[in-house]
């Protein structure tokens, strides 16, 4: 048997937030030792998410440690596992780390980390590592916020963004309202639900984008709050309106950070059941060393599916 490495290459955060700056720097550096309930992970592919973008430009507004590690969304196998570990004795190979990190805590953009034995699940064995590794952030935000059987109306700045995934969704046919080209969207989404309103909202914007998507709710339904994909600079935008819709409308406003180690588990359950491929909603798949090439694409916004990186 091979020995365990005792270095790992890791992309850590420059935080130099200058337009045109370097953003991540690669890095060689010690793997944390192995605690007695830590497992050691190596990492097969990373999904990207627009938050890992965010944080590297700046724009979280939530505290981050100095030169952190992003990216929070990893599928990998253990290779080595503490000596009280429990629940993964015998390791299937095919595990996942934590969904909400790189903030206050590192990420998982390296070759290999190390997490406590509660913050890994066994993945559903029938997904490749690139399908697997969208899972438990972004995978498990859609899990906690969406209902089964809804029909879809997809916002977007552009037509060909959507339509690409409508292509995909034949039936129900996806419905597409571009808030670009129609600033005044939610009475666009009123009009396609006969005046009604949507039951459910995945928001992902700021307070003014907010009070739009709950003009558009209908009466006692819901507003998932799952990101800030905004970048008006503008916080505060919205605010005033922001109670009396809110009253009127009856709103349920909630928010969702990723889920829990059970949601996950659960998540995969349903997946084994069905059998669902996720190849479909991958943008590209590219190499670990173009990390810092991958996070800009996304702060431009020029995905329409999942980037994932290849370690």
């Amino acid at each position: 048997m091979s020995s365990l490495p005792t270095t790992r290459r890791v992309f850590r955060r420059t935080d130099n937030h200058n337009p045109g700056s370097s953003k991540l720097q690669l890095q060689t550096e010690p793997i944390p030792a192995l605690t007695p309930t830590s497992l050691l992970i190596k990492v097969h592919n990373i999904s990207l998410n627009y938050r890992d973008a965010n944080i590297a430009n700046g724009g979280n507004p939530w505290p981050v440690i100095l030169h952190g590690i992003p990216c929070n969304d990893a599928a990998g196998e253990i290779v080595a596992v503490g000596a009280h570990v429990s629940t993964f004795r015998n390791p299937t190979g095919r595990e996942k780390t934590r969904s909400w990190l790189a903030a206050d805590e590192d990420g998982v953009l390296a070759e290999f980390v190390v997490f406590q034995e509660w913050a890994a699940c066994r993945l559903p064995g029938y997904l490749s590592w690139e399908e697997a590794c969208l899972l438990p952030c972004a995978g498990v935000t859609a899990w906690m916020a969406l209902r089964g059987g809804l029909r879809v109306i997809l916002s977007s700045s552009s037509d060909a963004k959507p339509a690409r995934i409508s292509a995909q969704f034949l039936s129900p046919p996806i419905l597409i309202v571009n808030y670009r080209t129609n600033p005044e969207w939610h009475e666009e989404v009123l009009r396609l639900t006969d005046g009604e309103g949507v039951n459910l909202v995945i928001e992902v914007g700021d307070s003014a984008t907010l009070v739009q998507s709950m003009k558009c709710t209908r009466r006692g339904g819901i507003v998932s709050q799952v990101g800030y994909l905004s970048k008006s600079g503008k916080e505060h935008d919205g605010l005033e309106a922001l109670l009396s819709v809110l009253i009127d409308r009856r709103i349920v406003l909630w928010s969702i950070n990723a889920g829990s180690k059970q949601d996950m588990d659960d998540l995969c359950t349903a997946l084994d059941a069905t059998q669902m491929p996720l190849k479909d909603i991958i943008d590209s798949v590219e190499p670990f060393q173009k990390a810092e090439e991958a996070i800009e694409y996304i702060w431009q916004g020029r995905q329409v599916e999942k980037v994932v990186l290849r370690v």
